[in-house]
């Protein structure tokens, strides 16, 4: 058994990879388990940890877990880009989510998991699920469907938690450390560097650098509302509900706004099932494995490597290789974000 302050660190560790699955340094809040998530969507997973958890080293296969669900989440930005190829952003989101339903409910019915137990428990899951999956998803989506490459793509959200530290740290009472406050600035600087070169180039369009901020805006606004209210609640059945809300709103949106077809192939179902089933279902679970194991601390040292696998397949399967201040300013983002994130495993 791990001493107390053992439990409250493997706890906090948990936390710090919830729904974007980075850290907000310093935090003296108190929550149970967060499951308010990009669970079962890109992004993000229900933390949780055990008080029976072991102290001892890393198996092989904990390390393989580990490693597994950063690949896995990473390379979602790959499995996305495929997809849109074959269908307009808010029509692949819509059969993105409509399978994920198809697989969550019979989760649901042989598991039969707690479900909100009041309307304000009910109203949080909802908020969470459209802030993470709607707004998040959204506007990264058609941010690569506007021509933004994946990589790139990867890159300007792996600063979503240096945006949440800042405000964490200016409006929310929590203290950073200088290391941290060097990896803010250094963070936000190779974003710049980015984001420069692509309008220089003219490879960023005025309405990809808007989907990929309202992207941010989400995902930071869905881990800082998620910190706040932080509820009990049940993956499995605040996922379900979460999906059900969200495909509510992004169906309209593709039968309204887009009027492209889509382009049914086995490419397009794969990029789908990778997504739920590999990414959301199996990557989750793997998450969840080493959460019970006490090795948060071990995906929380790893996730800011996430970038790298959209970077490196995009370059395998399409020849898309970051070039002059890009390449620069995606080294000094990753390095901001580990200064920010990484802790001792």
């Amino acid at each position: 058994m791990i001493d107390l302050p053992g439990r409250k660190r493997a706890a906090s560790a948990a936390i710090e990879i919830q729904a974007s699955f980075y850290r907000v340094p310093g935090s003296s809040r108190r929550c149970r388990a967060h499951v308010y998530s990009r669970s079962f969507s890109r992004a993000d997973a229900f933390l949780s940890y055990a008080p029976t958890l072991q102290k001892r080293s890393t198996s092989p296969f904990e390390a393989v877990l580990a490693w597994y669900f950063v690949a896995v989440w990473g390379s979602g930005f790959i499995a996305s880009k495929i997809g849109l190829q074959h269908a307009p952003p808010f029509t692949f989101l819509t059969l993105r989510f409509a399978f994920g339903i198809l697989c969550l409910v019979p989760i649901v019915l042989l598991t039969r998991p707690r479900w909100p137990r009041s309307s304000r428990e009910l109203g949080h899951i909802v908020v969470a699920g459209l802030l993470m999956h709607a707004v998040h998803l959204g506007g990264s989506h058609y941010t690569q469907y506007l021509g933004m490459s994946a990589g790139v793509t990867a890159v300007l959200l792996s600063a979503q938690p240096l945006l949440t530290a800042f405000i964490a740290a200016r409006w929310m009472g929590e203290q950073l450390s200088p290391r941290q406050w060097t990896g803010i600035g250094l963070g936000l600087l190779g974003v710049a560097l980015v984001v420069w070169h692509k309008i220089d180039v003219r490879e960023a369009t005025a309405g990809s650098l808007l989907a990929i901020a309202v992207s941010l805006t989400g995902v930071t606004a869905g881990t800082l509302y998620q910190r706040t209210y932080c509820p009990l609640v049940d993956l499995r059945s605040a996922a379900l509900v979460q999906f059900v809300v969200t495909l509510a709103v992004l169906a309209p949106l593709a039968w309204i706004v887009e009027d492209a077809p889509v382009r049914w192939s086995w490419s397009l179902a794969a990029a789908i099932v990778f997504l739920v089933i590999g990414a959301s279902i199996l990557g989750v679970n793997a998450l969840h494995t080493l959460m019970r194991r006490g090795r948060a601390a071990r995906v929380a040292s790893l996730i800011y490597l996430t970038p790298l696998f959209p970077v490196a397949i995009e370059f395998a399967m399409f020849g898309i290789v970051p070039r002059g201040l890009s390449a620069i300013g995606i080294g000094v983002t990753l390095l901001g974000v580990a200064l920010v994130s990484w802790r001792h495993p």
